[in-house]
């Protein structure tokens, strides 16, 4: 089985502008790229995994995100690197957009992308970790069974605990959580076996 890093986007993969498609907004922290690099070249899968409820609160349609996924891979395939996949949840219960308006099992903090992307590309989660900048994103990883590392970039607000919101780890950017997961002993593949 394979072993992946789930990537949140907004705040994470990229700097955080709400609600944005619009790809000449797109910047990668400092940092980004070489930890990205890391991952790929210590086997692990990139895997993004964001929520998107602008779809469903009717700022953008689904398409108008393809299209930022596809400026997003263009601006990484400069640099040599390459997504693995991409999972976005377009839903979210209070929406305007009636096909969206749902409490679905995709969005954050519900496992639902991490479950279906590792069954799609046969992800042993035990080996694996998400890297977001909110809680949300450390249970989602958390309830599918990964490691998880809080990006510590105070995009986190609300800071509700719970045994599901507890990070393996921290970090204060992609750089320093690739470290961390590569470098560090405790979180190396032979002691989590």
């Amino acid at each position: 089985m394979k072993k992946a890093v789930f990537i949140d986007k907004d705040g994470t993969l990229i700097e955080d502008v709400p609600y944005n498609i619009d790809p000449r907004s797109i910047r990668f922290p400092e940092g980004t790229i070489d930890a990205l690099k890391i991952l790929k070249e210590h086997g692990y899968l990139l895997i993004l995994v964001s929520n998107q409820s602008g779809v469903a609160r009717g700022y953008f349609t689904e398409q108008e995100l393809k299209h930022l996924e596809d400026a997003l891979e263009a601006k990484l395939n400069l640099h040599g690197i390459s997504i693995d996949d991409y999972f976005f949840c377009p839903h979210h219960p209070d929406g305007k957009v009636e096909e969206y308006a749902i409490d679905c099992q995709c969005r954050k903090p519900k496992p639902g992308m991490i479950l279906t992307a590792a069954a799609k590309h046969d992800i042993d989660l035990s080996r694996s970790w998400m890297i977001g900048d909110i809680l949300n994103d450390i249970e989602a990883g958390n309830r599918a069974g990964c490691n998880t590392i809080l990006i510590d970039n105070g995009n986190e607000t609300e800071w509700i605990l719970s045994d599901h919101r507890i990070p393996t780890s921290t970090a204060k950017d992609l750089a320093q959580a690739a470290r961390r997961i590569m470098y560090e002993p405790a979180f190396t593949d032979e002691q989590q076996q």
